[in-house]
């Protein structure tokens, strides 16, 4: 299914030390608490154990690291119960099994080879009321579930809001009903994102107020029309940039109205990209916000972004943001005096501890694309970021719509069926939204992160590391880079020295093209010169 399982030796040596063999006769010993065998751990192994998990989200990006991550540093948890949207050529057994023929679960295929009756597809879906369950599902979920973590979300920044309000808001009101009636719920988290407030300058780890309440804004798109709601949203979501992280704001509303008595904290991840370490260095599934810049630019088809080059990336690893998530629901538990409006927030961001421009995100996967050339680049690299938007939009124009008309004509009069134009036109709508976060910077707390880490036993630490001080960048995006080209791509690194002759031959018509166009700029300019000079 997949070109190539880069499985490193650490992360060899990271699951033989956490989770150990199953085949090992000599495994240590034992205890049993009630009627359950639990094998001696560290405080949140421990808190994990015996325990059943209900997961909104688990078939996305980072719920697929959550759930691989909890089987596999939480061996002794009872049940995990996934929430599942059927689809309509697959019901939800179907999707679950899709899900775990995912690459990242085949290593724990091998060492744990029975993880799958801990995993219980619960049909769902959070578009809909109620979450879309049944009542036989809902009184399971009430009976049994002691942890949960509400990870579902549309992700779009573009999102309609009337289906953004449904997925982002109602959802989580609906988990919050749910929980209520949960008697053996130990901790809730509710997973927002760090740019929820994003209409603020500087981002604390607590609650803040908006100019509309969130039981206001569910009303409001259930009585109106959905085209009328379309047509006013630029005036209901002000000063936030688009409909992502209003939503996500308005969810921390509800929240903040309706947690009384519940044990639950906000979880606020910045910018999730590939995994560094585990289970797989290097792991992407999807083309969202700077993976698809980097994408676009090493296939030399991206040119051009608005962005400001001294701008914090403020970007995370997948595997790190699950490692504190998975943390953050211990911490919770073992706080019960951080409730309501002194909950637990986590700001997991990187600007604070591992600070990095958008200016060192491009020279390093720079770098690094011409160790991992993709072998269906349509041209060499050639992508500058510009702060002043009257620059990009030229730069667009010139680098983009230019060459896309001229090639798309040179299709037509081929008789073939014009491509460029469109594909530019989905790429100017993808970097449209994101560019409000690549020209704006925030300033972020996250004292409660760093007193979480402080509080984990020096074993925990390991297993479950997630701080950022000192983090190795460089060493990241030399995985980031080539798990763009493994994973997105679909590129067997088998053929990488011919990928690289390839990217030669680019790169030296890339610069006979630089040599022609300029040539031409001054023949014009000489021309233009030597006409004015004659006429006067």
């Amino acid at each position: 299914m997949y070109p190539e399982i880069d499985i490193s030796q650490e992360t060899e040596n990271t699951y033989s030390n956490i989770i150990g063999d199953e085949t090992n006769n000599n495994k240590i010993t034992s205890s049993h608490r009630n009627g359950i065998v639990i094998n001696p751990g560290t405080p949140i192994q421990e808190f994990y154990a015996g325990q059943k998990i209900f997961i909104t989200g688990g078939t996305g990006f980072l719920g697929k690291i959550l759930i691989e991550k909890l089987l596999r540093s939480c061996p002794d948890l009872s049940t995990i119960y996934l929430l599942i949207r059927p689809k309509k050529e697959k019901n939800v057994e179907r999707r679950m099994n899709d899900l775990f023929e995912d690459l990242i679960f085949e290593v724990m295929k091998e060492k744990m080879p029975k993880f799958r009756h801990k995993v219980v597809a619960i049909e769902g879906d959070c578009t809909l009321e109620g979450l879309g369950l049944s009542s036989s599902d809902r009184e399971l979920l009430i009976r049994e579930v002691t942890i949960i973590f509400h990870v579902a979300a549309t992700v779009r920044f573009d999102e309609k809001l009337k289906t953004a309000v449904a997925i982002n808001i109602r959802s989580t009101a609906d988990i919050l009903e749910l929980g209520k009636d949960m008697q053996k719920l130990k901790s809730m988290i509710h997973v927002s994102t760090a740019y929820a407030n994003c209409n603020q300058k500087k981002i604390e780890e607590k609650l803040y107020t908006y100019p509309i309440e969130s039981e206001d804004l569910l009303k409001l798109v259930e009585c109106l029309p959905e085209e009328v709601i379309d047509e006013i949203t630029p005036k209901i979501i002000s000063s936030w940039p688009n409909t992502y992280a209003f939503t996500k704001a308005l969810a921390e509303d509800y929240v903040r109205r309706r947690n009384k008595g519940l044990p639950l904290g906000i979880f606020r991840p910045a910018i999730v990209v590939s995994t560094s370490k585990e289970p797989i260095p290097g792991w992407i599934d999807n083309l969202y916000g700077p993976t698809g810049v980097t994408a676009g630019a090493s296939t030399g088809i991206l040119k051009t972004l608005h962005c400001n080059p001294k701008v914090n990336a403020n970007i995370v690893p997948v595997d790190l943001t699950v490692n504190a998530l998975i943390a953050s629901a211990w911490d919770v538990a073992m706080q019960p005096t951080r409730r309501e409006e002194d909950m637990l927030i986590y700001n997991f961001v990187s600007s604070e501890d591992a600070p990095l421009t958008w200016n060192e995100y491009c020279d390093v996967n720079t770098r690094y694309s011409d160790i991992y050339p993709p072998s269906n680049s349509f041209w060499y690299l050639s992508f500058k970021m510009n702060k002043q938007k009257l620059m990009h939009t030229l730069s667009t124009l010139v680098l983009h719509l230019l060459p896309a008309f001229i090639v798309d004509t040179i299709c037509i009069c081929l008789g073939q069926k014009p491509r460029l134009m469109k594909m530019y036109q989905k790429i100017h709508k993808f970097t449209t939204v994101i560019s409000h976060f690549c020209t704006n910077e925030w300033v972020f707390t996250n004292e409660n992160v760093r007193l979480l880490f402080d509080r984990m036993d020096t074993k925990d630490q390991e297993i479950f590391s997630f701080s950022m001080k000192n983090f190795n960048w460089d060493k990241y995006f030399e995985t980031y880079l080539k798990g763009i080209r493994v994973y997105l791509f679909k590129d067997k690194l088998d053929n990488l020295e011919k990928s690289k002759v390839r990217w030669q031959r680019l790169y030296w018509l890339h610069q006979c093209v630089k040599v022609m166009t300029f040539t031409v700029g001054v023949w014009l300019l000489w021309r233009i010169f030597s006409t004015v000079l004659s006429l006067t």
